[in-house]
């Protein structure tokens, strides 16, 4: 009876000892990196065969 006795009071301290544990930290938050795209503009696939023709166009006048 003894030995149940002891065993219950050291229970209940040992459940006191853990009820102030840590508490959970919430999870990291990583703010979203944020990308900056160049937008072109409406001509910048023609400027490069453009100048290609007027090279062409002048070679071709020599």
């Amino acid at each position: 009876m003894k030995k149940l006795a002891l065993a219950a009071a050291l229970s209940i301290t040992a459940t006191g000892a853990f009820a102030g544990g840590m508490a959970p930290q919430p999870a990291p938050m990583m703010e979203p990196e944020v990308v900056v795209e160049e937008s072109s503009g409406s001509s910048g696939g023609i400027v490069i065969p453009l100048l290609l023709l007027a090279v062409v166009a002048a070679a071709v006048a020599d």
